[in-house]
């Protein structure tokens, strides 16, 4: 067989980088101009009601099939527990859901935030993505494609509220995961998610995002003693499915209050757009390389045979 000139070769690598990097280009530049579905559904939270009971964590696990937590659902000792650096619990692999405590010295008592996707009208993790792993659905669910996916994780650098889990436990089909708002098995067919249908305490209203934030806003108005005057994921990040009502200050309860009103991507975009064109010319780069110094080397070889 005829080997392949070197030189070709790198040409060729480098070539065909170029190409699917500018296709990935030009793939996100599209993306960019997605808009939400004016008539999706949504979530309101209202954190005044939750008393941290995680039922909604139970019937997320149920719902999705996941594996059994480390400390049953029962186990309130959880919300002393604290990942690295003193953060609360994130979601992951194993929990799309979970809910968090947060001590308020001046108030009455703790107050318990659920932390799930969102589900952003614009979705940073969908425009990030180049080979379209992600859809944003009508019914307003950010849903993930898993046979796409080629694990690049521009979703998790993306996304305002470091949602997506990256599944370290598959070496050789590593995903992301993060909740889908039950949509293959709920959503699609008009019913509310797992997690608001089973909470006891009515924390969560399902119904169409217009509506919902109607309702907010009108409690916000009759009760003002009892709510922040705001509705958060109403604008922020381009607006959310779930939204959210407060009796505290929402940074005091885990919100980023200095996301902005505008999608996510309009900030990262310049940066998200190098990231294909380093996972495919990267590789070719590497391999232009190897064979420059593996040709070097056999130059110096030959050239000390030759003094000898």
């Amino acid at each position: 067989m005829k080997k392949m000139d070197r030189r070709k070769f790198l040409k060729g690598g480098l070539a065909g980088g170029v190409a699917a990097a500018v296709a990935a280009g030009k793939k996100t530049e599209a993306a960019q101009t997605f808009e939400g579905y004016p008539d999706s559904m949504g979530v309101l939270v209202d954190l005044t009601k939750c008393v941290g009971c995680r039922s909604c964590e139970a019937a997320c696990n149920k719902e999705q099939g996941l594996p059994a937590p480390d400390k049953p659902f029962d186990d309130m000792s959880v919300f002393d527990e604290h990942r690295h650096g003193g953060l609360k619990r994130r979601t992951s692999e194993k929990a799309y859901t979970v809910v968090n405590r947060y001590d308020i010295p001046e108030g009455e008592g703790p107050v318990y935030r659920k932390f799930q996707c969102n589900h952003c009208n614009e979705p940073a993790c969908l425009t990030s993505c180049f080979v379209n792993a992600y859809t944003k659905t009508r019914e307003g669910a950010v849903i993930y494609d898993p046979k796409v996916c080629v694990g690049c994780r521009t979703c998790m650098i993306a996304c305002p509220f470091y949602v997506p889990a990256y599944s370290y436990s598959s070496p050789i089909n590593p995903v992301i995961k993060k909740c889908i708002m039950c949509y293959d098995t709920r959503l699609k067919f008009g019913k509310p998610p797992a997690c608001v249908e089973a909470c006891p305490q009515e924390v969560m209203t399902f119904g169409k995002r217009v509506d919902l934030i109607k309702m907010g806003h009108q409690k916000i108005r009759l009760e003002p003693e009892v709510y922040e005057d705001h509705l958060y994921g109403e604008h922020e990040a381009g607006g959310t499915a779930w939204m959210y009502l407060s009796g505290v200050p929402f940074d005091k309860v885990g919100f980023d209050t200095h996301i902005g009103n505008q999608p996510m991507i309009s900030y990262v975009k310049d940066f998200l757009s190098i990231v294909p064109m380093v996972l495919c010319i990267w590789p070719a780069l590497f391999t232009g390389f190897h064979l420059l110094a593996t040709r070097k080397e056999a130059r110096q070889a030959e050239q000390q045979k030759t003094e000898e």
